[in-house]
């Protein structure tokens, strides 16, 4: 899955899931004399990614997502387009259990997060 990070995404991630005022690594004219040189949004906004994969794409509906470790490697900016791939690394049928490798990319390739998920796949309905 993929999604460009607009400001307004930034803007109400920031206030409504933090709970924290808009940082001002969000604002052009604080953002530049920052660490990062730029605008960036919440790290945690660009990792809601792996998570809509997961439940979508694979394993897909009926997931129950067990948990997760991530490594911020580097910052995403204000429109990015930022891509989430899951990765099956162990499976374990007996238990249920799928561990997968998990990485963010941004539009020229640079990875943002990368991690590892536990899951437990949906089960397949018995006829």
């Amino acid at each position: 899955m993929q999604a460009i990070i607009f400001q307004i995404h930034a803007n109400k991630y920031q206030v409504k899931m933090t709970q924290l005022p808009v940082s001002i690594a969000l604002f052009s004219e604080l953002a530049g004399e920052l660490l990062f040189r730029g605008r960036i949004c919440h790290g945690m906004l660009s990792a809601g990614l792996v998570s809509a994969t997961l439940a979508n794409k694979l394993p897909g509906i009926g997931t129950i997502y067990l948990g997760q470790n991530l490594k911020f490697t580097a910052p995403v900016r204000i429109g990015d387009t930022v891509r989430a791939e899951v990765e099956v690394i162990d499976l374990n049928v007996e238990k249920n259990l799928a561990k997968l490798r998990t990485t963010c990319t941004t539009q020229n390739g640079t990875v943002v997060i990368e991690g590892e998920a536990t899951v437990m796949p949906p089960k397949k309905p018995k006829i």
